[in-house]
């Protein structure tokens, strides 16, 4: 009896290593690993430098947050109905303050961004030239515990929290050049205070003056959420000169990219113009495999 048991047993797992080394079985396997498991997405644009650059290839954990529903890759058209109305096919956790999220842009659902999860719903969001300031929705007795006196300020008699993420996360930045002359949006510099809607999330990208986020078009909800970032699995350089000196979204160089190939030559030359596409595509090795922490400690 146990004899046959194992010629059983030997029996389907040879079917079923057969299977998988099929065309259909392979093809299977792979839309099942992107429908519930993980998927890979590009970095298109800089608003989440410098801790995700441009080129970046990251492989996304799908059920960070619960199963989204599933969506065919590139076409973005879902396989099974929104049951519940919530995006999802089961709930999970839900976002956490300070974490990378991928999602899915809440005016153009096809389309994908990352940002980071600066405050969820109940919270109260502002931003002050350089500063972000939250006010959580716990109460100033939460802030007291949570954060370090220095961030703590006190706004028309409130606790606010100034800067709650920068500590922890060194690729966030600001522009020295952004400032209130009339040429940025209103909202990058100034912005609220507002109320996150209940369980909605407020999202910002990194390279604060730089990103088109939650203070253009509001907050996402549960049913726009994909998962996190795992790990990137492959990052180059491919962006042209004149795209770095001045391209995109971004106004102004990126002088930090710059410096790093040109270390001792001025960057509006053409000498760095040279050095920059003799260095374009080149692989960024030491970003490959590493995790979201991984990163940042690259950036400490």
């Amino acid at each position: 009896m146990e004899n046959e048991n194992r010629k059983t047993l030997r029996t389907k797992l040879t079917k079923a290593y057969d299977f998988s080394n099929s065309w259909v079985g392979t093809i299977i396997i792979v839309l099942l690993v992107i429908f519930f498991f993980a998927q890979a997405f590009v970095i298109p644009s800089g608003s989440m430098k410098n801790t995700l650059l441009e080129g970046d290839h990251l492989l996304v954990k799908k059920f960070s947050y619960g199963i989204p529903t599933p969506h065919i890759p590139w076409l973005e058209v879902p396989v099974l109905p929104d049951f519940d109305g919530d995006g999802h096919l089961f709930r999970g956790d839900m976002p956490k303050r300070g974490d990378i999220v991928v999602f899915r842009f809440p005016k153009n659902p096809k389309i994908h961004y990352v940002k980071r999860l600066v405050a969820t719903g109940g919270d109260v969001v502002m931003f002050r030239g350089k500063n972000f300031y939250l006010k959580p929705k716990e109460g100033d007795e939460f802030v007291k515990e949570n954060y370090m006196p220095d961030q703590i300020v006190e706004l028309n008699g409130e606790l606010w929290v100034a800067n709650p993420y920068r500590p922890h996360h060194p690729g966030i930045n600001s522009h020295e050049f952004v400032h209130t002359i009339g040429l940025f949006p209103d909202q990058v510099y100034s912005y609220g205070p507002t109320r996150v809607p209940k369980d909605q999330f407020f999202m910002v990208g990194d390279n604060r003056d730089h990103s088109n986020d939650s203070r253009f078009w509001g907050s996402v909800s549960y049913k726009y959420i994909v998962g996190k970032p795992w790990f990137i699995y492959f990052s180059w350089e491919n962006r042209s000169y004149e795209s770095v000196i001045n391209g995109g979204f971004e106004i102004g160089a990126d002088l930090q990219a710059l410096h790093k190939v040109c270390p001792d030559i001025e960057p509006f030359t053409q000498e760095c113009k040279e050095m920059w596409n003799a260095n374009l595509y080149k692989v960024r090795w030491e970003r490959i495999g590493k995790t979201i922490e991984g990163l940042e400690e690259l950036l400490k």
